[in-house]
């Protein structure tokens, strides 16, 4: 059961004392940890997606967008993917310990730098139940208890999976306290969250731009910022129609409610009667709605008008922006004014277009050539992902379970004192 504790500070000290015991654990009691975490999930699959159902009801009635509702959303298959990714976690080199600099000084001491857990570590986000599974299991496996706020549009869902995840600690003779919530203090418990320096090492925000300003805003703790999602696809001038096409259409379309599908497409005006056409044709058959300029909109058909608002937005649903510009250079422009600095890619075939657009761009991750959608901690192996980062201190980009530890000296010495 969840803990009974009456304040979300007792909580809060119970995730602090936990986390001594879970930093102590070894690489293969933490991976046995998570095995017994998939497990429980899996057998507990229909109760969660019956609470996930109490979930998306109310999200209907409260008006949720489709985009939420669509994050929001479990059913047995992505379950299931919710257990398949803590086993992948489990299986991935435990980051604790490494030694990143070794050395010895004249007078001696030998000093190595080490990998160590933060902590505990915490997260405020909304509407989506697989971060509960995700940061769970990676601050597990890198050694560190975690407090969670998941928003009220996935109570129920964080319920039952949190639930699942403790049960299984029990069952392995680990303190589940190393697993808390604070859901149900409502936003006194995101307050409490925010605020607990000393308590809680880091938080990590995921969410809207909203959600993430009000906690690097308000919170004294120290926070690795995820950012929002305005992203982009540049077509150049030599970009092939097809990769164009393909590229772009599953950039938006094969899932438009995640910070990793592109908002805004910029096509060079030497490939615009080329591309445009084909491209915008594609996007319609998949649903989405292109908003283009006055350029985009003679060359297409049943183009909404851009406006400003929508270059800086990041829709989570079948919009994209599409705007004709004369170079790479105007298109850099625009990328630098409106990026949120995730994820931006380039379709081209000039080498040149490509090296420059990775060497100017400066975004977590810059692509050449590929969907925008692969901006993603498991596709980039590393089983699940804490967020993406696009801060630069710490870390950047999709943050796996490195970026879940800090480091600590460690001098061993034989009697030497300072002179």
């Amino acid at each position: 059961m969840i803990g009974t504790t009456t304040t979300a500070q007792d909580r809060l000290r119970l995730a602090k004392e936990a986390a001594r015991e879970i930093g102590l654990l070894s690489d293969a009691r933490k991976a046995q940890l998570l095995e017994a975490v998939a497990r429980e999930i899996e057998a507990r699959s229909d109760e969660i997606i019956a609470a996930n159902a109490e979930d998306l009801d109310r999200g209907r009635d409260g008006g949720l967008s489709t985009g939420l509702l669509d994050r929001l959303s479990l059913d047995a298959p992505r379950v299931q993917a919710l257990a398949d990714a803590v086993r992948d976690v489990a299986e991935l080199p435990d980051p604790v310990g490494r030694v990143l600099d070794e050395r010895t000084l004249d007078n001696g001491i030998h000093l190595t730098k080490v990998a160590v857990p933060f902590g505990v570590v915490g997260s405020i986000y909304e509407a989506r139940p697989n971060v509960t599974v995700d940061i769970a299991a990676l601050a597990l496996r890198s050694g560190n208890a975690v407090v969670l706020r998941g928003g009220s549009a996935a109570l129920s869902s964080n319920a039952a999976l949190i639930e699942a995840m403790r049960a299984a600690l029990q069952s392995e003779g680990i303190t589940p306290e190393a697993i808390q919530t604070v859901d149900d203090f409502g936003r006194e418990g995101a307050r409490a969250l925010m605020r607990a320096r000393g308590l809680v090492d880091v938080l990590v925000p995921r969410g809207s731009a909203q959600l993430i300003e009000t906690v690097v805003t308000e919170s004294s703790v120290p926070v690795i910022e995820t950012g929002a999602g305005v992203v982009h696809i540049v077509l150049d001038e030599s970009a092939p129609l097809e990769w164009a096409r393909e590229i772009v259409v599953n950039a938006k379309a094969q899932r438009p409610s995640v910070c990793n599908a592109v908002e805004t497409v910029l096509v060079h005006r030497g490939a615009a009667d080329r591309l445009i056409a084909p491209v915008v044709d594609a996007l319609q058959a998949a649903g989405v709605t292109v908003h283009g300029d006055d350029a985009v909109r003679d060359r297409a058909n049943d183009v909404v008008a851009v406006t400003e608002e929508d270059y800086a937005t990041e829709h989570m649903s079948l919009d994209l922006s599409m705007r004709v510009v004369d170079d790479l250079d105007e298109a850099l422009a625009h990328i630098r004014r409106y990026s949120t600095q995730h994820t931006e890619s380039i379709v081209t075939t000039d080498d040149r277009a490509a090296e420059r657009f990775l060497a100017e761009v400066d975004s977590a991750v810059v692509m050449t050539n590929a969907s925008t959608r692969f901006t993603d901690g498991g596709q980039f192996g590393f089983g699940a992902e804490v967020g993406i980062s696009t801060q630069k201190l710490h870390a950047r980009g999709p943050m796996g379970l490195p970026e879940l530890t800090s480091t600590k000296w460690l001098a061993r010495g034989a009697g030497q004192t300072r002179p």
